[in-house]
């Protein structure tokens, strides 16, 4: 990502966004994308995966905060504050447990701070938009991002996906490695991306899944940079009428199978 606004302010705009939509927010509204999910169950989730990547980033073991529903919007501020005083108090290239590492020999381990700076303000991105459309709302409600700041976020969005989440899923065998080759492209928005972790990046603002053969067949997917996001988190439909999706009918159908097996957990 380009832009010259840290992960941790950015972090701390998109939880103010959160925290502020959520307190005017019915909790009994359904996020149907995310299955049986309500905003209430939205919210304790994105509440507890800060607590726990504050210990994640202190290289601790979390203090369960216990079953059942949290009292939000309290929650989730107070563990949204956790988690930014933490990483502010931590040195970002210190040494980190982080989904890097998962699978991974300790002689090769590299995960540090800085992890989870750019994965809780992606986290955060994701379901601050689950909340807001679930809502009814447009846009992230955070008026000191422009459209230009906006789409970089969501670039980021899906080269942490390519780079990161996907060759995780593959490493700990949670899914096969991709039978096709598949790209994703840049069809609008301002931002040219740039993969710089694990993943191949195509003539800027293109990434390419890792795993298939070279010669295997290929399919592209076309889309601004929020689209193309929503689509690897399982947020849209590959046959959305703002996606546009190039390859032959074989290669497509498989494209079907590695969205439904997962490319984030």
């Amino acid at each position: 990502m380009s832009s010259d606004i840290p992960d941790l302010h950015l972090l701390r705009l998109l939880q103010a966004s959160f925290a502020a939509t959520l307190a005017d927010a019915d909790p009994r509204t359904p996020v149907p994308w995310c299955g049986r999910w309500r905003v209430e169950n939205l919210a304790d989730h994105l509440t507890r995966i800060h607590h726990w990547a504050a210990a994640q980033a202190r290289r601790e073991h979390e203090t369960p905060l216990g079953r059942g529903r949290l009292p939000q919007p309290e929650a989730y501020r107070e563990r949204a504050e956790e988690l930014v005083r933490t990483l502010e108090e931590l040195d970002p290239v210190a040494r980190a447990w982080t989904l890097l590492d998962d699978g991974v020999p300790r002689a090769e381990q590299r995960g540090s701070v800085a992890f989870w700076h750019r994965r809780q303000k992606l986290e955060t991105l994701v379901h601050l938009w689950d909340l807001r459309t679930a809502l009814g709302l447009t846009g992230l409600g955070v008026p000191a991002l422009s459209s230009a700041d906006e789409d970089e976020l969501w670039w980021d969005c899906i080269d942490e996906v390519v780079t990161v989440m996907h060759p995780r899923q593959v490493r700990l065998g949670r899914v096969a490695p991709p039978t096709i080759n598949v790209t994703l492209a840049e069809g609008g928005g301002a931002t040219a991306g740039v993969a710089t972790v694990g993943g191949e990046t195509v003539d800027g603002g293109e990434w390419r899944l890792v795993g298939a053969d070279d010669d295997a067949p290929a399919v592209r997917v076309v889309g601004t940079a929020r689209d193309l996001a929503l689509l690897v988190w399982g947020r849209a439909p590959l046959t959305s009428e703002r996606l546009r999706v190039e390859g032959d009918d074989d290669a497509q159908r498989e494209l079907l199978t590695v969205l439904a097996a997962g490319l984030t957990p």
